[in-house]
C-alpha cells in the first residue's frame, strides 16, 4: 500500500481529494483483517452504499471507520483531516491554526480544534521502552518575559502567584535515540527523580549540568555533570543534544505558536517529540505512523477549554 501513497504535500492533496480513497485507507489502517464493530467487536457486517456506512449484523448498529477515533463526530471530510495531519507531521517547527485555516478553508476556531485533536493522536499512550545508554537530562522554562507583558497582567500574576512564574519542562534525550519530556510543577529534586526513574533504565549513563536537583537521582545512575561556567563539552560529558532539542522546541513555540497556555503545553510537547523521534523517517512514514495512532483517542472542545473532564 505504501508504494501507492503520496510522498509530498502536493501529491497528498491530490490523492486525498477522493473521499472513498480516504475511507478505504482509514479502514485498512484500523481493520487489516476487515471491519470490526466498535461496539460488539463482531466481524459480521454489511455495507450500506447509499450512506457509506457499515452495519453490524449482530448488534444492528451502524458505524464507520471514524467511530472511536479522533475523527469521531466531526462534520469535516477526511480529505481536510488527512491534509492537516500531513502538515503537522511534516512541518519541523509546527503549523499554526491560522495557516491551517487559510490552507483548508475552515474557520480558525475549527483549525485550532483540529490541531489539538491531531496532537492527541501524536501522543504516546504509554512508555513502550525506557531510555538507556547515554542519556542527557535537563530542564527548561517556557513562558513570556515579564518585561514584555502588560502591567495589568504582571500585577495579576504577582497577586495570584506571588512572583512571575514560567512553566517548567524536564527533558531526557537518549543520544542517537528518542526524547521524552514532561511538564512539572517546579524543578524540585523529588519531582525530577520521579520523572527520570519513570523514563530511564537504572544504571544508564546520565549526563546533566550541576543543578543540585540531579544529585539524588544521579546516585542510581552512572551520573556525570558538566560545569557550564567552565566549559560546555568535556570528552563525552555534555548536554548539547538536549540543549539543541530545547532550541528546536522553542523555535516552534515562539515562532509558530507565539502564545501557548500552560494548560495546553503538554500537547505541544507531544507534537514536537513525535516529529523529533520520527526524524529519520520521511513525510509519508510520519503520516502513516500518526494515522496508526488515532484509535481510542478523543478530546472534546469543552475539555480543551477546561470546562469538563468527563
Amino acid at each position: 500500500m505504501s508504494q501507492n501513497l503520496p510522498a509530498t504535500l502536493q501529491e497528498a492533496i491530490r490523492y486525498f481529494a477522493d473521499q472513498q480513497r480516504c475511507q478505504d485507507l482509514l479502514s485498512a489502517m484500523r481493520w487489516p483483517q476487515g471491519p470490526v464493530c466498535p461496539r460488539c467487536n463482531s466481524l459480521n457486517h454489511g455495507y450500506l452504499k447509499s450512506r457509506k456506512v457499515y452495519q453490524c449484523k449482530d448488534c444492528r448498529k451502524q458505524y464507520t471507520a471514524k467511530l472511536g477515533t479522533i475523527f469521531e463526530d466531526s462534520p469535516l471530510p477526511l480529505d481536510k483531516w488527512f491534509c492537516a495531519l500531513w502538515m503537522i507531521t511534516s512541518a519541523k517547527n509546527g503549523v499554526s491554526s491560522y495557516e491551517v485555516h487559510r490552507a483548508l478553508k475552515v474557520t480558525q476556531k475549527t483549525a485550532w480544534f483540529m490541531l489539538h485533536r491531531l496532537r492527541l493522536a501524536l501522543q504516546k499512550g504509554s512508555i513502550d521502552r525506557k531510555l538507556m545508554g547515554d542519556v542527557e537530562v535537563d530542564e527548561t522554562y517556557i513562558g513570556g518575559q515579564a518585561r514584555n507583558m502588560h502591567k495589568d497582567k504582571q500585577l495579576k500574576m504577582k497577586r495570584e502567584e506571588g512572583f512571575f512564574r514560567k512553566a517548567v519542562v524536564i527533558g531526557m534525550l537518549e543520544r542517537k535515540g528518542e526524547v521524552r519530556t514532561a511538564v512539572i510543577n517546579r524543578a524540585s529534586a523529588q519531582l525530577i527523580e520521579q520523572v527520570v526513574k519513570d523514563n530511564v533504565v537504572p544504571g544508564s549513563n546520565l549526563y546533566s549540568d550541576q543543578a543540585n536537583a540531579y544529585a539524588k537521582v544521579g546516585k542510581e545512575y552512572a551520573h556525570q555533570v558538566i560545569n557550564h561556567a567552565e566549559t560546555y563539552v568535556k570528552g563525552n560529558v555534555h548536554t548539547n543534544c538536549i540543549e539543541s532539542y530545547w532550541s528546536l522546541l522553542k523555535r516552534g513555540i515562539k515562532g509558530t505558536y507565539v502564545s501557548v497556555e500552560p494548560f495546553h503545553l503538554f500537547r505541544y510537547l507531544d507534537e514536537q517529540a513525535f516529529r523529533f523521534n520520527a526524524r529519520k523517517d520521511n513525510d509519508q512514514g510520519r503520516f502513516m505512523t500518526a494515522l496508526s495512532q488515532i484509535s481510542g483517542k478523543r478530546v472534546q472542545y469543552k475539555q480543551l477549554l477546561g470546562q469538563s473532564w468527563n
